[in-house]
């Protein structure tokens, strides 16, 4: 007996281990030292066995890795048939059984009957087939051994039983991608559930009508709107309509697994649907917005498929609380802002295993594979700041996304679903004609997110019945696709015919349900018969103590002397045994000196005492960005590393976390790489969260620009469109050092242009006591717009932009006037007007030029521009005919366009108002530093020249 027969016989191949040898098997196609030397040389010897003779080996260049696996494996299982030995034969076929299920688990979603449409042929996998690794129609009726599937409670199974389940789980109308997950209990935990009820669920009649009625729904209201409101846009859900059932399911199953809230994102299509038919909104009122009313609340409103909405259902678990959030036409940017609402919701709740609040987004199949928020968001599922417990995505795949259809031009995958790889989360393709394997999905993709915390995704293969919108004719660029569609009898009338041919209904039921439904629309009742209208919510948020504040409001940020000194020794002291890096060590000893009024306060010292007396006052504090522990300039050193310990939960020490017994939360998270993704999830959270100080800081200002999509349409207009307020506070590193065009300029231009209806706080502080005031008032007063900070760079460590410890006492001041005492405001000719670091700039060009006749003023926050603050400074000089705006940005950049107006405004008659900086650029700065210098020396010359010129407009 050879020594390779040796081996085998010991009963390695043989009954129930033949899964051991297939897992090994894997594990050295994997990776051939993962096994034993005696197993490697064994397998080496199997890689140089020619392959079945006659055998062609397809390659499918979408699954070529795996395919190359499964080919490798049909070599083995080759030199087992070859074999001279009987039991080393009947050894080899049980391996190719074994292949053969692993096959079909990882590409058996390639046959699965997906495409309602059924446009295309469904490809050959070669691997698919038994022949493909030696086995004949004699072995069909051969038992081996079934122990590591879940197909039936016997250890055995003939091969012709078990291709049959294999085809009935993994080829119907789901299709199962999951293989390529890591974790072996989750496989292990999909393959249990997939193939204990052979792909196929098992509802009660009352459940199977229960989905009929939601298809009649899902169609009825796309029928009435259509006949109704002939050509209006409403993105139909026609052709998609057992997503209503997928929804329906969501909310019903969650509900009986401990979910007592959803938070839901989607795109358009549908959208009208799911708020009438599963959230409940009254289609009276739906019907009004078609008919142009509107709220008279909101300063400009938004069009209907964009609107949120919120209600309390009753389910089969108890009342659970669904909220739809607004969404702009950017689609998949609404992602990140439902996990920063959830993950605040979390938290209020005390929900530390994320079970009670769920995030679910709904997708098209072009903008998931399209938009890169897709995967920036997904990037944060797991993450310690920004993970929710898993997201349940759920993809409406009409085929065609916007107006391609052509493979060729859509995405660079085979499935729109893919980019979800990267996190391993399972996706579980459904034909969307099957309206009970949707529902079946959506409770196996609920089940797997409660198990496992992870993202999950139920990809909805349907189609679009209509164009993209009600206007357009698809047929133009797809004839022979909408052809196909116009011979479709509908979803619903699929399914009606099926429960009719079951038995399950009488042959004139399905019609009732559509008059029924039709009825209801005609009176405009609500279709949802489990809205709780009186339900009350004890964690919900009570916004009303902000509706009606103003900007103008007083604050009392001021905070005792002796408090601060109280506060301040204890966030510059570290545990006993912690040791900080001598650098560190010299910084919290001079924090502890500026604590105590020995030295003046900084930049980063007055950012700590504004978060230390937050938190001790009850107001948690969330700051996020890259680098944001130790802050970009490490000027911040919010985190402390012991320098004899690496693991972060040992080595590292949080000064803030430890100011009282009692203190409120303090969070600071270095995020991921993303600004659009990262920043949209704060605002998200700042929507949910009104008592929490929410900070995104960018490492450079301009970094900003990556998201701008959230600026424009959530953070500037949000309040506007959708009566959303937010607290959200901006970070933005900006200042004019001789960096370059990507490192000096946050782009205030672009800020004050969004400024309007006093929709945000756009503020440049100039010292230590004035980003405390303005962080701790960003909070105290009951005023909750987003607040935009330039924040400087130089100035963190200049010794000009300190405070004494006692301007803590103060509060915030709009506008700084002239703070040198030697100049006598009668003599002043020329007032100098600017924001930010020139300030300081600009005063040491005036000490050196000799003027007295200059006075100098500082707009610390430009909008909303505090007109009555800057007029009183500015009468001060009534001899004044020069008011000059200096400015570190181009002049096509920066306050200036922005705040000629507000200056001209309170200017006396007679004055005459001009600009002192850089000439327009295209670029944000310049990227020469000897270039940059020069430029700075002109604005300050020109700021500081005996006689002025360029003066644009006199009063």
């Amino acid at each position: 007996m050879s020594s390779e027969t040796e081996l085998l016989s010991n009963s390695y191949l043989f009954g129930s281990n033949a899964p051991y040898v297939e897992e090994l098997y894997e594990s050295y196609l994997d990776n051939p030292g993962s096994v034993s030397e005696q197993w490697r040389t064994y397998f080496d010897q199997l890689q140089h066995q020619p392959a079945t003779d006659g055998q062609e080996i397809t390659r499918d260049q979408a699954h070529a890795p795996i395919i190359e696996s499964f080919a490798q494996r049909a070599k083995a299982n080759a030199f087992f048939a070859r074999a001279q030995e009987p039991d080393l034969a009947v050894a080899g076929k049980q391996v190719s059984v074994q292949t053969l299920i692993a096959a079909y688990r990882t590409l058996g979603v390639r046959v699965a009957d997906l495409d309602p449409l059924k446009r295309q042929e469904r490809p050959t996998i070669p691997e698919l087939d038994p022949a493909f690794y030696g086995l004949t129609e004699a072995d069909l009726d051969q038992v081996y051994a079934a122990t590591n599937t879940y197909f039936t409670k016997a250890d055995t199974m003939t091969m012709r039983d078990m291709l049959k389940a294999l085809r009935d789980t993994y080829c119907r109308s789901v299709g199962a991608e999951f293989m390529h997950i890591s974790d072996p209990a989750a496989k292990r935990w999909i393959q249990e559930r997939l193939e204990s009820s052979v792909g196929v669920p098992a509802f009660s009649a009352e459940r199977k009508t229960r989905i009929l009625q939601q298809l009649t729904e899902a169609e009825g209201l796309e029928r009435y709107l259509h006949t109704k409101y002939v050509g209006q846009k409403r993105f139909s859900l026609e052709g998609g309509e057992s997503f209503i059932a997928s929804m329906d399911e969501v909310v019903n199953h969650a509900g009986e697994n401990g979910v007592q809230e959803i938070v839901v994102g989607m795109a358009h299509r549908g959208r009208l649907n799911m708020l009438v038919n599963i959230m409940g909104k009254m289609p009276s009122d739906l019907f009004a917005e078609f008919e142009g009313k509107h709220s008279q609340a909101l300063t400009d409103g938004d069009v209907k498929y964009h609107n949120g909405f919120s209600s309390d259902l009753s389910t089969r678990g108890g009342p659970v609380h669904l909220s739809l959030a607004f969404n702009p036409s950017h689609l998949e940017i609404v992602n990140p802002v439902v996990e920063g609402s959830v993950r605040a919701r979390q938290e209020r709740r005390g929900d530390k295993d994320r079970s009670q609040v769920l995030p679910v987004l709904v997708h098209g199949d072009a903008a998931f594979a399209g938009q890169g928020v897709v995967m920036e968001t997904l990037n944060l599922a797991q993450t310690r700041g920004y993970g929710t417990g898993g997201t349940l995505h759920i993809v409406i795949n009409n085929q065609i996304g916007f107006t391609t259809s052509d493979p060729r031009d859509t995405r660079s995958t085979l499935y729109c679903t893919d980019v979800v790889k990267m996190i391993e989360a399972p996706v579980f393709h459904v034909n969307g004609d099957d309206a009970e394997a949707v529902v079946y999905v959506t409770q196996l993709a609920l089940d797997y997110r409660r198990e496992f915390k992870h993202d999950v995704v139920v990809d909805i293969v349907c189609f679009r019945k209509l164009g993209h919108n009600e206007q357009d004719t698809p047929s133009l660029t797809q004839p022979l696709m909408y052809k196909r569609i116009g011979q479709h009898p509908g979803t619903r009338k699929l399914y009606a015919d099926k429960l009719v041919a079951q038995g399950v209904m009488s042959e004139g039921e399905p019609d009732d349900l559509v008059k029924g439904y039709r009825q209801l629309m005609e009176d405009g009742k609500r279709t949802v018969e489990q809205v709780l209208t009186d339900y009350k919510n004890k964690y919900s948020t009570d916004w009303t103590p902000f509706l009606s504040a103003k900007w103008t409001d007083q604050a009392d940020t001021g905070v005792p002397v002796a408090e601060l000194t109280r506060i301040g020794e204890k966030i510059t002291s570290v545990p006993e045994g912690f040791t900080v890096h001598p650098l560190v060590n010299k910084l919290l000893n001079d924090r502890l000196k500026m604590a105590r009024g020995e030295a003046r306060l900084d930049w980063g010292m007055g950012e700590h005492l504004a978060f230390a007396t937050l938190v001790a006052s009850g107001y948690a504090v969330r700051i996020t960005g890259q680098d944001s522990g130790r802050g970009t300039f490490t000027h911040r050193h919010a985190v402390l590393h012991d320098q004899k310990r690496d693991r972060w939960n040992d080595g590292a020490y949080i000064p803030l976390q430890n100011v009282s017994d009692k203190q409120a939360p303090f969070l600071v998270i270095d995020s991921v790489l993303s600004e659009e993704a990262v920043l949209a999830f704060e605002y998200g959270y700042a929507t949910a969260e009104p008592n929490t100080l929410t900070i995104w800081e960018a490492q450079f200002g301009d970094f900003v620009n990556g998201a701008q999509v959230v600026i424009d349409q959530f953070i500037s207009s949000g309040e506007s469109k959708w009566g959303r307020q937010c607290g959200l506070t901006l970070m933005l590193p900006h200042g004019y050092e001789g960096q370059g065009p990507e490192h000096s300029s946050a782009r205030i231009e672009r800020f004050l242009q969004l400024c309007a209806d006093n929709n945000m706080q756009v503020v440049q502080p100039t010292n230590g006591a004035q980003i405390f005031h303005v962080l701790r008032r960003q909070m105290i007063r009951p005023f909750r717009k987003p607040l935009v900070i330039f924040t400087p760079k130089s100035l963190l460590r200049n010794k000009d932009a300190t405070s004494p410890l006692s301007d803590l006492e103060g509060q915030f001041q709009l506008v700084i006037g002239e703070q040198d005492e030697t100049i006598d405001p009668a003599a002043v000719k020329r007032v100098l007007v600017c924001s930010g670091k020139v300030y300081y700039d600009l005063v040491h060009a005036r000490a050196d030029a000799g003027r007295s006749d200059i006075a100098i003023l500082r707009v610390e926050q430009l909008y909303p521009f505090a007109h009555k603050a800057f007029q009183a400074e500015l009468q001060k000089y009534a001899n004044a005919k020069e008011i000059v705006w200096v400015q570190d940005e181009p002049q096509n950049q920066g306050p200036w366009f922005y705040i000629q107006h507000h200056l001209y405004e309170n200017m006396m008659e007679g004055q005459r108002l001009g600009y002192a900086g850089r000439s327009a650029s295209a670029s944000p700065a310049v990227g020469y530093l000897a270039k940059h210098q020069e430029q700075q020396r002109n604005l300050l010359e020109q700021a500081m020249a005996a006689k002025f010129k360029g003066f644009m407009l006199t009063k």
